[in-house]
């Protein structure tokens, strides 16, 4: 079963504010064999779909009527992923909180705490840099044994990352020895041309997209930081000048986004840890030009008896969501 995404622009829910819209701009919907089901989201941020604002209405007509008359419904397209299905190990929305996320995505409790600890390093080592070298258009040119040192070890954390996550799948390789063809294979699987990291302490600083330039033509070249990590891994003296800042700089920000993919954004942002404390005190994390057609939705099970009448309630509080069903990363 899948579903639709839309553009919500009227609200006309019995005894609800008509202006819900205007903050939850995106819409999802699907139908059971009883009632439609409408779930609100937002446009900002991590496109966050609130499942607390869970509408349904016992079916009459069609889906597509249904979210015109009562959404206002505009530029209605398909989901791409069944209801209630997950792929294993890639977050998306609408996993919000911890324990639904850690579940879907089968995560390692142990695993995310090594990333954890290892990501936090990082964040502590890059400020120390930025302590003694401005992010300016001069200071991003600038280079280091320092830079050098954090580009290799910000650089082996991703590499760490992707073999996680290929391991997983049904790419794994007999002699695990993998490389940028094999590593180019997650850029859209794992959507990571979505996140933008952004480091929020440097006024007029540019958001940080480290995989937008990412090619399947040219998987190691174009993905510039680490190819820059690769040459002066190998060739300190000659390629020593390809340790720059803002390699390091983008080879961290390509870091925290492998964290989003594989554990979620809100461990980050918004839990009761030192490393959440440390990425809100440095970074804002963000999607753009996100494909809302890729989120996950779930799917909900109503009791017998369920009212009829236009009804908005939270969907997770009342226990009606189904256990998500995972599928397999394919590369």
């Amino acid at each position: 079963m899948k579903g639709i995404w839309y553009k919500n622009t009227h609200t006309r829910i019995p005894h609800f504010e008509t202006t819900t819209h205007i903050h939850q701009k995106l819409g999802y919907a699907y139908e059971t064999s009883s009632h439609f089901v409408h779930f609100y989201g937002r446009d900002i941020g991590f496109n966050i779909i609130s499942v607390g604002l869970t509408v349904i209405e016992s079916k009459n007509g069609n889906l597509a009527d249904w979210v015109q008359r009562v959404f206002g419904a505009q530029d209605i397209k398909s989901l791409n992923k069944e209801i209630g299905h997950v792929t294993q190990g890639v977050w998306r929305p609408s996993l919000y909180y911890f324990r639904d996320t850690e579940v879907a995505l089968g995560i390692d409790e142990f695993e995310k705490r090594a990333s954890e600890q290892a990501l936090r390093v990082l964040i502590e080592k890059i400020d120390d840099i930025l302590l003694y070298i401005e992010p300016s258009s001069n200071g991003l040119n600038s280079y280091s044994h320092k830079c050098r040192e954090l580009l290799i070890l910000a650089c082996t954390e991703v590499e760490n990352q992707w073999v996680s996550i290929i391991n997983k799948t049904n790419g794994i390789k007999s002699n695990a020895r993998y490389n940028t063809n094999d590593y180019i294979k997650l850029l859209d699987k794992c959507f990571l041309k979505d996140f933008r990291i952004h480091y929020s302490n440097y006024q007029g600083l540019r958001f940080f997209k480290p995989f937008d330039n990412w090619s399947i033509a040219n998987p190691t070249t174009s993905l510039t930081w680490y190819d820059a990590y690769n040459k002066t891994k190998h060739d300190r003296s000659g390629a020593f000048v390809f340790s720059t800042l803002e390699n390091v700089m983008e080879a961290v920000a390509a870091c925290i986004v492998m964290f989003c993919v594989k554990y979620g954004p809100f461990s980050l942002t918004e839990s009761n840890t030192t490393l959440s404390t440390i990425v809100n005190q440095h970074f804002s994390i963000s999607f753009e030009n996100s494909d809302p057609a890729d989120y996950y939705i779930p799917e909900i099970e109503l009791p017998q008896g369920t009212r009829a009448d236009l009804l908005l309630y939270d969907c997770y509080r009342e226990g009606h969501n189904k256990n998500w069903i995972k599928d397999p990363l394919t590369i």
